[in-house]
């Protein structure tokens, strides 16, 4: 059995996971169950990319949604009717959060009452098999996969299933909802599901399609990877007429389509999360008149905000190329902080379209080499603190002008870095105390000194270096031997028996005896300039040399 939790774990962002948990939070701490529902669960088993994240709640949905506004989330719309709140968290994170019901309809095609109900109702009320899946967020079940109608199975087999014969005719807005899956999934229709749209089709129940639905699914399609593939299938199966009507006989402007979703790439490319809706809404309706594309706007009832995006991107797009083109960007510092202002749709719009040379260099110099080098502050941020500068207005003032420099061309190695820090800092770098020489070991040395400042007999002197054999050999005084020892033998040693004369002579029979000089006092000579042999003590006889 697959481990859905850890699934999702790797395959939402860093942004997405961080609204997962916060939605688990505040479900504990208001006492509602919690399910991750619909295309999160579709697209997670179908392998294709998490837009956006469905919650469905047992309880009070709207609280969830109040708590999490709290939290730093955003409420873009709600439906109090429905209890379905449409949030924006950190990271322009797209979620919805709302309440689990079951639709029950007087007859095909009616408003439906809503009851409020449990997961397993909510699941069967929906349109198609693949929304019909749920995994469970709850602490006593969590990773737990509900599919009560079998949509695991038509995701194996690639297809698009209704889950009731009424499935078009109580909300017709499915017949666009079909196409878009089968397009943007390449699914197909399943053989019954196929018959209930041609049927639906055959009714003219496009006919009854409220404009809020479309624009409702027009919206969803300028969010899609393949837009174009969505608006050619509606277009093959006669659906591109209940946007606007003229626009199925002028269609939409494909070429500039794919220009403004290769500029799109670009820019997430460069880690910046971009909304196309009003490039994309343009570039649909663009052989329209003004006058067209405003009336199919208001028809789709469409907010006055997103109405205005699509219809001033032109005249905004201009502006932007003639600020990028002028004096006041001139300077690469001047020029970013102006192009982190400009909204991304309207970048995207401007790479796709415009035909001024310098402003598309700069923005994608922007894009491509400036960015980058934001990304890697942190790193300076850590030198910095390092260093030792503490936070405040100087800290941040440093990192600015380091980032200027950076722009500039500066302060691209991590040596050049550090210095441009300390410099803009005003923190130099601590001098380096020369190494100190080491001193013998006072211990060490008396040890090896002898009572009259003697070296010890083992040939170690006072800095503890022993001199070698052959030095000690041809030294004029040689090293004195103990009574009784053999020459050269090394004294202050546990002595091993004397040979006998039979023995040494045997051994070495060319050899001369050789004697231990003694003073008078039978002491062993000590070297010169200390004690001087006693009269009459035999000295030391040389060494003959062979002939």
């Amino acid at each position: 059995m697959p481990d859905y939790m850890y699934m999702l774990e790797s395959r939402l962002s860093a942004e997405q996971r961080a609204a997962l948990s916060r939605v688990q939070e505040v479900a504990l701490e208001v006492g509602s169950n919690v399910y991750l529902t619909g295309g999160a669960v579709r697209d997670l088993i179908s392998g294709m990319p998490i837009r956006d994240l469905d919650f469905t709640v047992e309880g009070n949905a709207g609280r969830v949604a109040k708590e999490l506004e709290k939290r730093g989330a955003r409420i873009a719309s709600e439906d109090e009717k429905l209890r379905q709140f449409e949030l924006v968290f950190p990271g322009e994170v797209d979620a919805s959060v709302s309440a689990a019901r079951d639709d029950a309809y007087a007859r095909p095609g009616t408003r439906p009452e809503i009851r409020w109900a449990a997961i397993m109702e909510d699941l069967h009320r929906r349109d198609f098999s693949l929304n019909a899946i749920a995994i469970s967020l709850n602490p006593a079940s969590r990773g737990l996969l509900l599919d009560p109608t079998n949509g695991l199975a038509d995701l194996g087999n690639r297809e698009v299933r209704g889950l009731s014969i009424h499935a078009f005719s109580n909300q017709p807005v499915r017949l666009l909802r079909a196409v878009r899956y089968c397009a943007r999934m390449d699914f197909k229709l399943e053989s019954r599901t196929a018959e209930w749209f041609a049927l639906a089709l055959e009714r003219q129940l496009l006919d009854s399609i409220s404009p809020a639905d479309i624009g409702q699914e027009f919206r969803q399609m300028t969010r899609e990877e393949k837009p174009a593939a969505i608006l050619k299938a509606w277009e093959t199966q006669g659906l591109l007429g209940t946007v606007y009507p003229q626009l199925a006989k002028r269609r939409p402007d494909y070429e500039k389509l794919a220009r403004i979703l290769r500029a799109g790439d670009d820019l997430v490319g460069a880690g910046l999360r971009v909304r196309l809706f009003a490039p994309v809404t343009y570039a649909t309706l663009h052989k329209l008149t003004p006058r067209e594309m405003a009336a199919t706007l208001a028809r789709l009832e469409y907010p006055a905000a997103e109405t205005d995006a699509v219809l001033q991107l032109e005249e905004e797009t201009h502006k932007v190329v003639k600020m990028l083109s002028g004096q006041k960007t001139a300077a690469p510092g001047d020029a970013f902080a102006y192009l982190e202002k400009v909204p991304g749709d309207v970048l995207v719009f401007l790479l796709a379209e415009a035909s001024d040379a310098k402003a598309v260099n700069k923005i994608r110099t922007y894009l491509h080499k400036w960015k980058p080098l934001q990304q890697g502050l942190p790193a300076a941020v850590m030198e910095l603190e390092k260093i030792g500068l503490p936070a405040g207005p100087k800290f941040d003032s440093v990192i600015e002008d380091f980032f200027r420099m950076q722009l500039l061309g500066r302060a691209r190695t991590p040596e050049d870095r550090i210095k441009v820090l300390r410099k803009l800092s005003g923190i130099k770098e601590p001098v380096k105390k020369p190494e100190e020489k080491k001193k013998p070991d006072e211990k060490l040395k008396k040890k090896l000194m002898g009572k009259n400042g003697a070296p010890d007999s083992t040939g170690a002197t006072a800095a503890g270096v022993t001199k070698p054999a052959k030095q000690r050999a041809a030294s004029p005084n040689p090293r004195p031997t103990a009574p009784g020892s053999a020459a050269g033998a090394v004294p202050n040693r546990r002595a091993e028996p004397a040979a006998s004369a039979k023995e040494q002579t045997k051994a070495a029979p060319n050899q001369p005896k050789e004697t231990t000089a003694k003073n008078a006092g039978g002491r062993p000579n000590l070297p010169a300039g200390r004690n001087k042999p006693a009269s009459g003590a035999k000295s030391r006889p040389k060494a003959h040399s062979k002939s």
